[in-house]
């Protein structure tokens, strides 16, 4: 940027002001507007002025700070409570070809002092620092030779002792900042904050005239349920099959819940890893890792996991005990969804929880920045609060409208989106109509496209089967014909999200058997199947590309993470993933413009995501009148077989026909030779030799009479 278009506090009336910000927020960060709230914050800061953003989670607080940081000249300070949400956003802007870096106690000696050299360079849009960090004489030195136009504080509802992350290093920000001249703009953000929280923040922080942005606290994309299960170790099992390939976070009000839980689900053969402050350090780091990276898919953890998590890809919350306090459950459950994309957060309760949680209250660590009569007050807030998180578990009202009310919003009466509003949904046993389609699977050799199983199974004949393929002899076909098409999609992709059946990685949409499906095939093992509530059978999640593209990219964000060491999630949310489905961008500049993705990353990634999207996609595809065309009956199926002169298709066998069959097998004719005979196909000829048992002996002319009376 040359100096005509560098934005500071002395330049506030810059006409192009607007202008840059949106078109650096196009090209770095891919998306083509900004979020309501944050060109108010944005354009605020770049004018020199204190700001103050209370923000849900998953609405883009970051931006407000990260764009002003790259327009700024000098380097931005974001002030940041955990050591590991410094890592993932440093991890992730790197991967956008930012300039940031962290300093924080886990560094090593020489790579601190390397990173403090390259502050003074001015190497850095942004530098994140812990708060303790800031009294500290080496980064004091530091900051009076560096420029910082801007200082971001991050959770900014940590600097109140009546909220539920309370840090009394927070009450420290304000010193060091006097310290500093020319005073800096300085920005607070948060996503939770009560009034009497966001009164602390405005006091502690000393924020000058802020302008205030406050974009509400609703959460469209979430729904929230609760249940009161006899069982729930049961009832979790059955929430998390039907999340099989999704990320999520299960959340225990003790370690030992922790240990247990995640022990259980191990058992039962999901991806689970654990999180607690008993764990070392280097397990921990691990862990989270495992889950940042999609390595392990559930996460099972006390609240000691979570804050500032940067994962956008998390698609459910499930709390397995109940938490103290409604800010507490909120701001844990915002972690799903943040992509927004549709994500579900689901209390499980029971009275003990009641027990549990106002034995954490009177047994908790004492702060010792507080007197006696301030601890005492504390407590008494505390048990308020979980009054109050008692009547949300209890509640038949609306539970959005109840959380919403808790934080000072007018929601309206019923939101459509929870337990209490719509009726909920129901598990189905599906066992029966899994052993059929996993059959088809099997008995056409696992070759088949899933729309072709799915026509096969309601008895309508695939309009292009590969070489030798014939329905004759295939006991699968029209099997469910009484089902609706729309029920038999959704029942086979709940194979599909379970786990139970596994995608070609070579032939786009070919369903294959795994283990989990001979489980079900020969041992019998229980599917079960959401019905009714949100999302209700039939609905596509993915337009256009289908759930084939959206996996192959899903994959394939994999591979990039593990060799890359980015975050999956980092690289792309799941949400810039289905707009790719949707909108099938067919070059690196239709690419760029899909929300989240933007020019660096479409330039570094393009041509392998491109590569994709013409394989599952391809641009010679049916036109939508041929895809809407109906597709054939049985009966016209074998009429089009006679009109090739194939009178014989589908025609019952005699004994007469089988011993000609074994005959002509005998002089070595060609099944092509053979069907033409028969006027048959030769993929009957292949079924018919299959079921007289012709393939594995040598063929002699005897009666097939004993044969057939043993064919299914």
């Amino acid at each position: 940027m040359d100096s005509s278009t560098v934005y500071n506090a002395e330049t506030p009336n810059h006409p192009n002001l607007q202008i840059s910000a949106r078109d650096c927020l196009r090209r770095t960060f891919g998306y083509q507007d900004f979020r309501p709230g944050q060109d108010t914050l944005v354009e605020s800061v770049l004018e020199g002025k204190d700001v103050l953003g209370i923000m849900p989670t998953g609405s883009g607080k970051s931006i407000c700070y990260q764009i002003p940081a790259l327009l700024l000249p000098g380097t931005t300070l974001v002030i940041s409570p955990l050591i590991s949400l410094m890592k993932d956003q440093v991890t992730a802007l790197r991967g956008r070809g930012i300039s940031a870096a962290c300093l924080n106690s886990s560094m090593e000696e020489s790579e601190y002092e390397s990173t403090v050299q390259a502050a003074i360079r001015g190497d850095y849009h942004i530098l994140y620092v812990a708060p303790e960090r800031l009294s500290s004489p080496s980064f004091q030195w530091l900051s009076q030779r560096i420029r910082i136009p801007f200082i971001a504080v991050d959770e900014a509802h940590c600097v109140s002792q009546w909220g539920q992350d309370f840090r009394p290093s927070y009450l420290k920000i304000t010193e060091f900042i006097d310290q500093l001249s020319p005073r800096p703009a300085v920005g607070a953000f948060t996503a939770t904050a009560t009034p009497r929280v966001k009164q602390d923040i405005l006091q502690f922080i000393h924020l000058q005239n802020p302008v205030y942005a406050a974009t509400g606290f609703d959460r469209p994309n979430l729904s929230f349920s609760v249940y009161q299960p006899s069982d729930k170790d049961q009832l979790l099992l059955e929430l998390l099959r039907d999340r099989f390939r999704q990320s999520g976070i299960v959340y225990c009000s003790t370690r030992k819940n922790v240990e247990s839980v995640c022990d259980f689900l191990r058992e039962q053969g999901f991806a689970a890893t654990r999180y607690h402050a008993g764990l070392s350090p280097a397990e921990r780091a691990q862990n989270q890792e495992d889950f940042l990276f999609d390595r392990q898919r559930v996460m099972v953890a006390t609240n000691a996991f979570g804050m500032g998590i940067d994962k956008s890809n998390v698609s459910y919350v499930i709390h397995y005990n109940m938490p103290q306090s409604l800010e507490a459950y909120y701001q844990e459950a915002g972690r799903a969804g943040r992509d927004g994309c549709d994500a579900d957060c689901i209390l499980l309760y029971s009275p003990q929880d009641v027990m549990m949680a106002r034995w954490l209250i009177e047994h908790g660590d004492p702060n010792p920045d507080l007197s006696p009569e301030e601890q005492a007050e504390v407590q008494a807030k505390d048990e308020e609060r979980l009054r109050r998180m008692t009547f949300y578990a209890k509640s038949k009202r609306c539970l959005r409208g109840d959380i919403l009310r808790y934080f000072g919003e007018q929601p309206p009466e019923k939101c459509g989106n929870c337990s209490n509003c719509v009726p909920d949904c129901e598990h189905v046993d599906i066992t029966t109509e899994a052993q059929m389609i996993l059959s088809c699977i099997a008995r056409t050799k696992q070759q088949l496209h899933r729309d072709v199983i799915i026509d096969l199974l309601r008895g309508l004949p695939p309009a292009q089967t590969p070489e030798g393929f014939s329905l004759d002899g295939l006991s699968t076909f029209g099997l469910m014909k009484d089902t609706e098409e729309a029920l038999l999609q959704a029942e086979v992709q709940a194979l599909c999200d379970q786990g139970m059946v596994d995608l070609s990685p070579e032939t786009p949409g070919v369903l294959l058997l795994n283990d989990l499906s001979k489980e079900i095939l020969f041992q019998n093992r229980r599917v079960v199947m959401r019905r009714g509530g949100r999302n209700s059978l039939g609905a596509s999640k993915t337009a256009k590309g289908g759930e084939d593209l959206f996996q192959a990219l899903v994959n394939l964000r994999f591979e990039i993470s593990a060799k890359e060491l980015i975050a999956a999630s980092a690289l792309f949310s799941d949400g810039t993933l289905r707009e790719i489905c949707a909108k099938l961008p067919r070059d690196k500049k239709q690419l760029a413009a899909i929300d989240g993705m933007g020019v660096y990353k479409a330039g570094r990634y393009g041509d392998r995501i491109l590569s994709l999207v013409d394989q599952y996609a391809p641009t010679g595809k049916p036109s939508k009148a041929q895809l809407e065309k109906p597709k054939r009956t049985f009966q016209e199926y074998i009429a089009t077989l006679q009109q090739r002169g194939q009178t014989g298709a589908y025609q019952p066998w005699d004994e007469k026909e089988d011993q000609q069959l074994i005959q002509e097998l005998k002089e070595g004719r060609s099944k092509k030779e053979i069907a033409e005979i028969h006027k048959r196909t030769t993929g009957a000829i292949n079924s018919r030799i299959k079921k007289l048992n012709l393939e594995s002996k040598s063929i002699s002319p005897k009666s097939t009479s004993a044969k057939r009376s043993n064919q299914i």
